[in-house]
C-alpha cells in the first residue's frame, strides 16, 4: 500500500475511534442567544444555497463531459455575443446574491445594535490576560489562565477544561442586555465566545462594540483568536451567566474585595510568599519560567539577578510598577494591588534561594510608588 494511502487510512480510523468520533463537531454551535441562533440559521441558509449551486454546476459539467466527449465525435460550437445567455448568467447570480443579502442584512443590523444596554463592560486585552471593567458598577479585575504549569508541561494530568479555565471569570445576569467595549493595552487581541456569537478584535487606541442577551444560565468558554505573542494560547475567556440575585451578590462581594485590596495591611512572610507564588504564576512564569531562569536571549533570568540579590528592593519594585520600555516587560502598577506587588517581590527574592525569608511589605511598595509618582 502506498505511503499516502496508509496515512489516509490511519487518519480515517482515528476519526472513527469511539471518544474522538463522539466529540467531533462539524458545524458551528447554535449558541444560547437570539443573535447566535440567527447567525446559525443564516449560516445554514447560505450553506444550502451553496450546496444547491454546487449540485447544479457540477451536474451540468459532468453531463457535458460525458455526453459531449471527443470519443463520441462531439465538436465544440463556436458562438459569442449571445445576449440571451449573457442576461441569464447575469440575472441568476444577481437574484441569488439578493436572496443572501436580505437575511444577512437583517442579522447584521441586529448584531450591531448596542443601544439601550443594561450593563456596560469594557474588555481590555493584555499580554496575556483580560481586564474587565464594569463601567456602571465599578467592578474592575483581571482574568488569568488558571491551568497549572505542571499540567501545561505534561507533569500532571490535564483537566476537562485544559487551557480554558481562569481565576476570575466574567459574571453577567441572564435576560439583560450586556454591551461589551473592546480595546487593548499592547497588541491586537480578539475576544471570542462561540456560544454568544461574539468575536471582536481588541485594538490599542480603538473601541469595538458587541452585545448579548443570554437566555440560559451556564458557563460559556472562549479564547483569544488573534496571534498576540508567545502565550497567545493562554488567554481563555470564561463567562458565567447567572440569575439577577446571584449577580447582585457577586457585585457586592467584588466591591468589598476591591476596597480591602486598597488598604495597606501587615502580612506575615508566609502570607506574602503564598500570595506571591500565585501572582508570579499568573503574571510572570510564562516569560521568566517557574524556575526564574527566563529564556536566554528573549526573557532575562530573575534568579541571581541584581534586582533580586540586592537587599534594597527599590529597583525591583520600580520595574514591577513601571515595566521596561522597549521590552515585553509590562507595567503592573495599575494591574496589581500593593499587597500583590509586595507578595510577588517577596516570592521572587526567596523562591530560588537568592535571599532567606526577606519580606517586602505593602507599606514599602506604597512608599516607593509614591516617590516614583512624585519624581515624574
Amino acid at each position: 500500500m502506498p505511503a499516502m494511502w496508509r496515512v489516509l487510512t490511519g487518519c480515517l480510523l482515528l476519526l472513527m475511534a469511539g471518544p474522538g468520533f463522539a466529540e467531533l463537531q462539524w458545524n458551528m454551535p447554535e449558541g444560547v442567544t437570539e443573535v447566535s441562533r440567527d447567525v446559525h440559521q443564516l449560516h445554514m441558509v447560505i450553506f444550502y444555497i451553496c450546496v444547491a449551486i454546487g449540485v447544479v454546476v457540477f451536474s451540468v459539467m459532468i453531463w457535458s463531459i460525458v455526453h459531449h466527449r471527443k470519443s463520441k465525435g462531439a465538436k465544440a460550437a463556436h458562438f459569442h455575443e449571445n445576449t440571451t445567455v449573457e442576461i441569464i448568467w447575469t440575472a441568476i447570480p444577481f437574484l441569488i446574491l439578493i436572496g443572501m443579502a436580505i437575511p444577512a442584512t437583517s442579522t447584521l443590523k441586529a448584531m450591531y445594535d448596542t443601544s439601550e444596554s443594561d450593563i456596560d463592560i469594557q474588555v481590555t486585552g493584555y499580554q496575556w490576560k483580560w481586564r474587565y471593567q464594569y463601567l456602571d458598577e465599578g467592578v474592575d479585575f483581571f482574568s488569568n489562565l488558571s491551568t497549572s504549569w505542571d499540567s501545561i508541561e505534561n507533569k500532571t494530568e490535564k483537566g476537562e477544561h485544559y487551557l480554558l479555565e481562569v481565576d476570575n471569570p466574567v459574571v453577567v445576569p441572564i435576560k439583560k442586555k450586556i454591551r461589551f467595549l473592546f480595546t487593548a493595552n499592547d497588541v491586537i487581541h480578539s475576544w471570542w465566545v462561540p456560544d454568544l456569537a461574539i468575536k471582536k478584535d481588541a485594538i490599542p487606541g480603538f473601541i469595538n462594540e458587541a452585545w448579548t442577551v443570554i437566555d440560559t444560565p451556564g458557563i460559556y468558554r472562549g479564547q483569544c483568536t488573534e496571534l498576540c505573542g508567545k502565550n497567545h494560547g493562554y488567554m481563555p475567556v470564561v463567562l458565567y451567566a447567572v440569575a439577577q440575585d446571584t449577580y447582585d451578590k457577586w457585585v457586592a462581594s467584588q466591591l468589598k474585595a476591591q476596597e480591602e485590596a486598597k488598604s495597606i495591611k501587615e502580612m506575615s512572610y508566609e502570607e506574602l510568599y503564598a500570595l506571591g507564588e500565585q501572582v508570579y504564576t499568573n503574571n510572570c512564569a510564562s516569560c521568566h519560567m517557574p524556575t526564574g531562569t527566563g529564556m536566554p536571549g528573549v526573557f532575562p533570568a530573575l534568579h541571581g539577578s541584581d534586582y533580586i540579590t540586592n537587599k534594597d528592593p527599590t529597583d525591583q519594585i520600580n520595574i514591577i510598577l513601571k515595566g521596561k520600555p522597549g521590552t515585553a516587560m509590562a507595567a503592573f502598577g495599575d494591574q496589581l494591588s500593593l499587597s500583590e506587588i509586595a507578595a510577588v517581590a517577596t516570592y521572587e527574592r526567596n523562591a530560588w534561594g537568592d535571599q532567606k525569608e526577606q519580606s517586602v511589605t505593602p507599606a514599602q511598595v506604597h512608599t516607593i510608588k509614591t516617590q516614583a509618582a512624585l519624581s515624574n
